[in-house]
């Protein structure tokens, strides 16, 4: 159990130990963990200079917003308000979802997939998949640069046994062969649920089109040995390539590959679209048959009903309103072209070489974030001190990884934060060796 956890039941039984023979084997289990959230949070008290810690946008020191969104608070009807919307989503929502997820992603054109069911975010969406597929010690395949809130939706909600496989060749490609090892791996398992994040979350990187063709044969090969699997795409930072990447979801390339595969996409318009706290995300199941789609549908409303009930009937007005915009298009853009320039920027930085001594880099193209590998110094070491004298959030990942959020740094600033990075790293560097 989690040094957490047990601090948590402590409290519990020292106070009323009835209470806490009142919980269940998952809530004696449950706690928060240090991960994300407790350093942003620690980040926001103490980083005044620059806070690159939390997976949100930011402009002119407020979050990155459309005007579309923003100006037009004000011009709805209360019954597009106040009523309980459906379980499933507004069905126009979810229409013009679809309509979008065809527009980008060309590979879908032809095959069959479900309606987009509007979940509470991309964490609601992907905790339905754990309770739809996963029981206690069934493998979960995903590579070792993961986010870190699937150890709970996967491992402590649902037992999920997690394994694991390097996300990176030696040359700095999607690791195709190392995720075939482990998915069969669990060969006499006879089934498994692959876990496949892009633009990934920490290293922002997404496969370039060769990755991307040996994935999906790589998955047809699994599946004619005779394995089931559940492959899910978690694409909260959908659209944002920047680079050689592919440019749509690998969901339209492995829908409908194989009878054995099944096909699973969890979105949402909180990263797309600038809306983080609206919570409005999306599931899609594929497969050839409608029956199943159906099945699957109302299987997901059964989780939805008896655990939220519906989404935020407010905020899917709002992007309703805003997919319906003659101005939505052209204001991503703007937004996109800004996030571009700043992963653009920090590969000039670091290029540059002035940083060798202190740490690598890892391959990234896309999204919001990139990640150092620290030459020597702890990551949590370096994250506290960079925090206390000079007020610079980053997030740390394991012993040597941090990860840095250029999507809430001006890109005129970027140098500079990199600078202090460099000069924290210096600090613990020469500390160690007084030592």
């Amino acid at each position: 159990m989690n040094e957490i956890a047990e601090e948590l039941n402590r409290q519990i039984r020292q106070a009323n130990p009835h209470v806490f023979e009142l919980l269940s084997d998952l809530g004696k289990n449950l706690y928060f963990p240090k991960g994300i959230l407790t350093q942003s949070a620690e980040a926001k008290q103490k980083a005044y200079r620059y806070n690159a810690t939390i997976g949100i946008a930011t402009e002119q020191n407020q979050p990155m917003f459309l005007p579309v969104i923003q100006e037009t608070l004000a011009k709805y009807e209360p019954k597009n308000l106040y009523p309980y919307a459906p379980p499933a989503g507004k069905p126009e929502l979810r229409h013009l979802w679809r309509e979008k997820m065809l527009k980008e992603n060309p590979s879908l054109k032809e095959k069959s997939f479900s309606n987009p069911i509007v979940t509470n975010a991309l964490t609601h969406g992907l905790s339905i998949v754990a309770d739809l597929f996963l029981n206690e010690n069934d493998p979960l395949i995903l590579p070792d640069k993961l986010w870190g809130n699937y150890n709970l939706i996967f491992g402590l909600r649902r037992g999920a046994k997690n394994v694991t496989f390097p996300f990176y060749t030696e040359k700095g490609t999607f690791n195709t062969a190392g995720m075939k090892e482990a998915i069969l791996s669990e060969r006499d398992h006879g089934k498994a649920v692959l876990l496949l994040n892009f633009p990934n979350n920490p290293t922002g990187y997404t496969p370039r089109e060769q990755e991307a063709s040996e994935l999906v044969a790589a998955l047809k090969e699994i599946a004619d040995q005779g394995m089931n699997l559940v492959v899910v795409t978690d694409d909260a930072y959908f659209g944002l390539f920047y680079e050689d990447s592919v440019k749509e979801s690998l969901f339209a390339r492995i829908a409908n590959i194989h009878p054995r595969i099944l096909a699973v996409k969890a979105d949402g318009a909180t990263k797309e679209d600038f809306v983080w706290g609206f919570r409005v995300g999306f599931i899609t199941y594929a497969c050839e048959h409608p029956a199943i789609l159906n099945a699957l549908e109302n299987k997901t409303l059964g989780i939805i009903r008896g655990t939220i009930s519906s989404s935020s009937h407010p905020a899917q007005t709002f992007l309703i309103n805003a997919l319906q915009s003659r101005e939505f298009e052209a204001q991503k853009t703007v937004k996109f072209e800004l996030l571009k320039k700043r992963a653009a920027k920090v590969k000039q930085i670091l290029k540059q070489g002035n940083y060798n001594d202190a740490w690598d880099y890892y391959p990234f193209n896309s999204g919001y974030f990139m990640c150092l590998k620290l030459n020597g110094v702890n990551a949590e070491s370096l994250r506290l001190h960079l925090l206390e004298k000079y007020g610079v959030g980053i997030i740390s990942i394991g012993q040597t990884d941090v990860r840095v959020a250029f999507s809430c740094v001006e890109e005129e600033e970027l140098k500079q934060l990199f600078d202090l990075i460099y000069q924290g790293f210096q600090d613990l560097k020469a500390e160690k060796a007084e030592n």
